[in-house]
């Protein structure tokens, strides 16, 4: 049966529709009829009049995006399987082997001298305005959990304080503000913060700089994201930023020391430009020598961040991260997106998740089974709650450790910054307002951290950071739960058997069994004896 995979022509996230919503032509997405008359509200119809600016989503700036693509087999093919029987990390005795008594906390590194308190970390969020705009409860909020946060690419060069000497930066303001938000709430040596790099970054000697100025000790290599294929962009509102941006060597578009383009920006011809990252070119001699100056210049740990890539790529992550004994290596599939990737490559690039997360099981244990090394492994993919997480942790057991996830703790983030906003306006929604008028009262987590922190250092927490930390909780107990169902009690004990495929596709594409199939030794002795 033929099934259409795709939402094209018509999309939130653009801000088109078709005018014929309940009927659409399945090849193309336009209307079945298109009416000579029509103003244009589907995404051909405002290409007409806005052209390029249509690729990228919209509103720019306060959104955060991601595919709305179905792919044939997702995380929600497979399901978690329990059992009444043992225990796994503690014993079984139905006294002690409580679901609070789950152990969540991971160690990695090539020392296990990272600690995080619960095996999920946000992998990277840079220079667009979601995350600076909501960076203090992001770095506020993961730092009080415990666990990771990267800065992401392209922080130094967007930032018009930056100082930049002979092409290298020597001082910074955005990123020193990053890494202090982060450290001045972190508690006992739980979680780390980490510096990425694409090619613009490595060029000014961003990580270099964090490493000897900043104290970060954890740097991380990026060759991608899930969201894209192309490097990173953003939108500039000012011609003066665009042109400062440019004279650092980033690509505007259109070229804003340009006469007649300087004359179109001032007449309202358009509003924004385009500020595109190079795209990287990915070779070992390059990997290995990038590898030994970072570790050279101090860095502790060294990750590597990858994405939805094709196969010999991933291929080339894996096996570069073990012959140079890389830390960390993220592993993000299809689909994603923080800020302005654009839309239709959004949708139809890439990899996608459980097809990239089997690849990568495969070709990190054909490694293991020879005996090389096998850094810890991070998958990362449109994950929002407990059982995804479970599920990730699985798929990829016994290689995987985290799971990274941008988008649910941004919203997170975004939601407690906005009830703080509303609480200051004395304009609380009714929603909200039905669990109180106070943090005290809103916040669930508020009184355990009052009384872990005081009532001076919790007065200043920003509501973003409430947001997040308290998703993080309800994360961190369902997470326990479904572990105990499972008799789970250790990060350690998880494995592929813990999940099951609903289709004999997702079993075929995973290695994971098929349901039907699950346990089928076991249960012939069972009825056997």
């Amino acid at each position: 049966m033929s099934v259409t995979l795709s939402k094209i022509n018509a999309s939130a996230a653009t801000l088109t529709k078709n005018r014929t919503e309940g009927s659409v032509v399945p090849a193309s997405g336009m209307c079945a009829t298109c009416v000579d008359g029509c103003i244009g509200m589907c995404e051909i119809g405002k290409s007409a009049y806005r052209g390029h600016e249509v690729i990228y989503p919209q509103p720019f700036g306060v959104v955060t995006t991601a595919a709305e693509k179905t792919y044939p087999i997702d995380y929600s093919h497979f399901n978690i399987m329990g059992t009444a029987v043992g225990a796994h990390g503690i014993e079984a005795d139905s006294d002690k082997a409580i679901f609070p008594a789950v152990d969540l906390e991971v160690t990695f590194g090539h020392d296990n001298g990272i600690k995080f308190c619960c095996p999920w970390g946000i992998p990277g969020i840079g220079s667009t305005n979601i995350a600076k705009n909501n960076w203090e409860g992001l770095a506020i909020g993961s730092a009080l959990a415990g666990t990771g946060l990267t800065i992401g690419e392209n922080v130094v060069g967007m930032d018009p304080e930056a100082v930049i000497k002979n092409g290298r930066v020597v001082d910074t303001v955005d990123l020193k503000r990053r890494v202090k938000l982060y450290k001045d709430h972190q508690h006992d040596g739980y979680g780390a913060i980490v510096v990425q790099a694409n090619i613009e970054d490595t060029r000014l000697g961003v990580q270099e700089y964090a490493i000897e100025k900043l104290g970060v000790e954890c740097v991380e290599l990026k060759w991608g994201q899930g969201a894209k294929d192309i490097g990173g962009e953003v939108k500039i509102r000012e011609l003066p930023k665009a042109q400062l941006l440019y004279e650092r060597g980033y690509v505007i578009l259109p070229n804003p020391t340009d006469p007649d383009v300087i004359r179109a920006f001032e007449q309202g011809a358009f509003k924004e430009f385009e500020r595109h990252s190079r795209v990287g070119m990915v070779t070992e001699e390059s990997f290995a020598k990038r590898v030994e100056e970072l570790r050279s210049a101090g860095a502790k740990y060294v990750f590597l961040k990858t994405g939805a890539y094709r196969p010999a790529d991933l291929a080339r992550a894996v096996l570069f991260s073990s012959r140079y004994k890389i830390d960390l290596l993220t592993v993000d599939g299809a689909g994603g997106g923080t800020g302005m990737s654009p839309w239709r490559m959004m949708n139809e690039w890439g990899v996608p998740p459980v097809y990239l997360h089997s690849l990568l099981y495969e070709y990190s244990r054909r490694l293991a089974d020879k005996g090389e090394y096998l850094p810890a492994l991070a998958v990362a993919g449109g994950f929002a709650f407990e059982d995804q997480i479970f599920k990730g942790l699985a798929l990829c057991a016994p290689f995987v450790k985290l799971v990274g996830m941008a988008r649910a703790p941004i919203a997170a983030a975004m939601v407690g910054k906005t009830i703080g906003r509303t609480m200051d306006e004395n304009q609380i929604p009714v929603y909200i307002e039905r669990f109180g008028n106070s943090k005290n009262e809103i916040f669930v987590t508020a009184s355990a951290l009052r009384k872990e922190l005081g009532d001076e250092e919790f007065e200043k927490l920003p509501t973003g950071a409430l947001g997040l930390y308290t998703y993080y909780e309800r994360l961190t107990q369902g997470l326990r739960q479904l572990m105990a169902g499972s008799r789970k009690f250790a990060m350690e004990y998880i494995t592929r058997d813990d999940i099951a495929a609903l289709t004999p596709e997702a079993a075929q594409v995973s290695g994971i069994r098929y349901i039907m199939e699950v346990d089928q030794g076991k249960v012939e002795r069972i009825l056997s004896s």
